[in-house]
């Protein structure tokens, strides 16, 4: 740019600075129309802004590979495997130190849940027959019941080997389209069916026929021919009656009834009732005869001696497993009529709490009590009208209701809890009219049974070195005395006269 040559020094510099702002406020447009479109400032960067990029990869390649960076990168490998190492060694110590579970016994559909026996399909389902228990099966799976001993449904005549038909269904019964339907369904509900093939049930002495060897063979065939049908098993009553004296002759006649399993499938039941055989006697017949379930006699009005020398005899001479526990029976009575109502409770905690497979007659659950029959019929309209203004009857529903919610609770809890399902039994008490023991498994939860039958409370001081001072009740009896969920003293345990507890607590290393 050119000045005149009379502007000074300092005028010339004022000149510059104008003119440069008159440049940065100059329109952007190229057509010289001078109308503004915007403006431009443009900041030139000082020489002292610096940005750090880092070191290229020839930078790094050569500080890598320097003494110091060769060290530390192996110290951390080093420790890193170090670490690995140690941490693999502390999980196998702490596996090796653990304690082993203890291995599961071999459990059948038997043993997973009581049996619920059915004698007269009339007095249980009314005029349907086979059809009615169908209808009632859901009401079943809620008890948890894990099979159904129907009939006899055979055909015979008292007395008469020549009419016995173990094939044959009684028309009064129901077919066998209707049988075979109930053992499909029940099937997919869980529940397995068995089928009383007693041969002559209507002899007042449930005698077998003359026949024994033939029979036997008919029984065999009979078995066969109802497996093939969907069939879980067969009960047969009065082993007592038409054991030999030998064993020898027994063994292979009772081999004759087994059926070949098919492997994988599903095995199925040999049920005996041995009503008139001492504990003893039970024992050697269930020993000597392979039989998979054996249901002895026994009497609930036994002693507390008593009853423990019973369980313990047949707990320690076989397993568990092939044991059954049944107190009410089809030719007898229901439970309720044998130990009263009031005892009830008592007597269902005893069979599900003991090492075994509970068995029971159809309305024990709601304590249906005989009368001119040993078959009333079954009730199974206790729940009753909400707007019920029948005081009486309403109290009675209430109290069927009661007691199948207690029943119900107490066979999902046996379901539910190894130590009932299949634990070890320790005896801890028995006197004349109080028992308690205790059954266990492994670290599983343990559960401790006191029962009290008598007309007088008493004290039970239960001591055990694996006992805690203290235990927590799950069910009673009494709930005025013992609430549901609150702990107990074990030194001094006080049962009034009918009452029994289900007590619990847990595993301790």
């Amino acid at each position: 740019m050119y000045y005149p040559w009379f502007l000074s020094k300092t005028e010339v510099e004022m000149k510059e600075v104008e003119l440069n702002e008159l440049d940065e406020k100059q329109p952007m447009t190229g057509d010289g129309s001078g109308e503004k479109n915007g403006s431009v400032k443009v900041k030139v960067p000082e020489d002292s802004e610096v940005k750090f990029t880092g070191l290229s990869k020839e930078e790094l390649m050569r500080v890598a590979g320097t003494a110091g960076w060769v060290r530390t990168r192996w110290l951390l490998l080093v420790l890193f495997w170090l670490g690995w190492v140690g941490m693999l060694a502390g999980a196998i110590v702490i596996i090796i130190q653990a304690p082993r579970c203890k291995p599961l016994p071999e459990m059948n559909w038997w043993n997973k849940g009581p049996l619920y026996q059915i004698r007269d399909l009339e007095a249980f389902a009314g005029d349907k027959g086979l059809a009615g228990v169908e209808e009632k099966l859901d009401l079943l799976n809620q008890l948890k019941v894990k099979g159904l001993i129907l009939g006899p449904l055979h055909t015979v005549q008292v007395n008469q080997e020549p009419t016995v038909n173990l094939k044959a269904i009684d028309p009064h019964a129901g077919s066998m389209e209707q049988l075979v339907s109930l053992m499909e369904r029940a099937h997919k509900k869980g529940i397995s069916i068995v089928l009383d093939l007693t041969p002559n049930y209507e002899s007042a002495a449930n005698e077998w026929f003359s026949g024994f060897s033939n029979m036997a063979l008919r029984l065999k065939e009979a078995l066969e021919f109802w497996a093939d049908k969907g069939l879980d098993g067969v009960l047969l009553y009065s082993l007592d009656r038409v054991y030999p004296v030998s064993p020898d002759r027994w063994t292979p006649l009772l081999a004759t009834l087994q059926v070949e399993e098919v492997e994988g499938a599903k095995k199925r039941a040999l049920i005996g009732v041995a009503d008139r055989l001492s504990i003893s006697d039970a024992v050697e017949l269930l020993n000597s005869t392979g039989m998979n379930l054996l249901l002895p006699e026994l009497d609930p009005a036994a002693s507390g001696q008593s009853w423990a020398s019973t369980i313990e005899q047949l707990y320690t001479s076989h397993l568990q497993t092939s044991q059954g526990w049944c107190l009410s029976r089809p030719t007898k009575g229901h439970l309720a009529s044998l130990v009263t109502p009031k005892l009830l409770r008592l007597y269902q905690l005893l069979l599900f709490t003991l090492p075994g497979t509970p068995v029971f007659n159809y309305g024990d659950e709601i304590g249906l009590e005989d009368q001119e029959s040993i078959y009333p019929a079954m009730v199974w309209d206790y729940e009753g009208p909400e707007d019920e203004t029948n005081t009486t009857a309403k109290e009675l529903r209430a109290e069927l209701k009661s007691r199948r919610d207690w029943f119900r609770a107490l066979s999902d809890l046996r379901g539910k809890e190894r130590s009932l399902a299949h634990g070890d039994y320790v005896g801890l008490h028995n006197a004349t009219t109080s028992l308690a023991y205790v059954r266990v498994w492994d670290q599983s939860e343990r559960f401790l049974t006191a029962l009290n039958w008598g007309s007088a409370a008493v004290t039970l001081q239960l001591t055990h070195p694996e006992l805690p001072a203290q235990v927590q009740v799950r069910y009673s009896t009494d709930l005025e005395r013992h609430a549901q969920d609150t702990m107990v003293d074990l030194d001094a345990l006080e049962l009034g006269p009918g009452q029994a507890l289900l007590l619990s607590y847990p595993f301790s290393a």
